[in-house]
């Protein structure tokens, strides 16, 4: 398999555990070396190695990711036992194609300007490497997958465990 193709796999399965998990925490570094996560909400219908989320312009984290631009974002869906750990660089910017690309009317309660409100800053994390576990989502066959690892002395898988490096491709 070529480099291309590995990326697009990659990219593809990140997509596939992330695309129904609509928020996810954002952890960044403070200049103490303190981490800080939050909710950040996913606004985009696909991902091509970086997640874009609209954030106020003065904020910690806006302020953190100036000092140490590595973040980590985390999706968890507990109800599928899916989980994903991202981590990359972010950077900053007031474009308003691309908060325009972003904007969806209910974020009027956070920035109550509009889609033009000076606040408004998007901050987008360039995913460089990420990590998955992912197991049946039936309780079932998680429970029975559990109970053979338990008899067998951890023998045998309970679900999918990888970590994939990301290269952002050209949008």
């Amino acid at each position: 398999m070529n480099n291309t193709q590995t990326q697009t796999d990659a990219t593809a399965k990140i997509w596939e555990l992330i695309r129904n998990i609509h928020v996810a925490m954002l952890t960044t570094t403070d200049p103490d070396g303190a981490l800080y996560s939050r909710p950040m909400a996913t606004q985009q219908d696909s991902f091509k190695g970086e997640l874009s989320f609209l954030t106020q312009q003065h904020s910690g984290k806006v302020e953190e990711v100036r000092d140490n631009a590595q973040v980590n974002l985390t999706y968890a869906d507990t109800h599928n036992s899916t989980f994903v750990s991202l981590s990359g660089t972010a950077t900053l910017s007031r474009d308003p194609a691309r908060i325009h690309a972003l904007w969806h009317p209910t974020f009027t309660a956070w920035f109550p300007g509009g889609e033009g409100d000076p606040e408004i800053t998007v901050l987008t994390v360039r995913v460089e490497q990420a990590e998955y576990w992912d197991a049946p989502s039936s309780s079932l066959v998680r429970n029975f997958q559990i109970l053979k690892r338990a008899v067998t002395g951890g023998k045998g898988s309970v679900g999918d465990h990888e970590r994939l490096a990301v290269t952002p491709r050209a949008s």
